[in-house]
């Protein structure tokens, strides 16, 4: 259950990302080029807007590996968490809290072009990325509970 509510977890983030960052945004960019395209004046935010949409869709791209993961393990790879009592799970869910919301605010929240957006910069960085927070997810999941 620990294994298919972390998949979760990400799945969440990463609609909160569509609902209310990036499609927002996208709102914003398709009326600044109506109205250039019809003549008018850009709208003054819409390249900041869309950048920010940007990063927020690395982001899902990030958080897609981890939670993919998630949804196989859970069928399919048990053996990653003890039988039995879980008696750090609150730990756990702390950490992996932290994690998430580390990326998350680093990610979607933090505007475009930041130094700490490195690994956003390329799609090669994107994917290692994800694969490093899968495989912080494991080790959390190993060491933890």
């Amino acid at each position: 259950m620990t294994i298919i509510l972390t998949g979760g977890l990400m799945g969440t983030l990463m609609w909160f990302n569509v609902w209310f960052i990036i499609w927002p945004a996208q709102k914003v960019v398709i009326a600044s080029a109506e109205q250039v395209a019809s003549g008018g004046q850009a709208i003054a935010d819409a390249a900041s807007r869309g950048a920010r949409a940007g990063m927020a869709s690395r982001t899902n791209t990030l958080f897609s590996i981890p939670m993919l993961f998630c949804m196989g393990a859970a069928g399919h790879y048990m053996e990653i968490l003890p039988a039995g009592e879980l008696p750090n799970l609150m730990m756990y869910w702390i950490l992996t809290l932290v994690v998430a919301g580390i990326v998350e605010i680093t990610g979607a929240f933090s505007g475009a072009g930041k130094p700490f957006q490195k690994h956003l910069a390329s799609v090669k960085g994107v994917i290692t990325a994800g694969f490093v927070l899968t495989a912080i997810t494991v080790v959390l999941m190993k060491t933890v509970i």
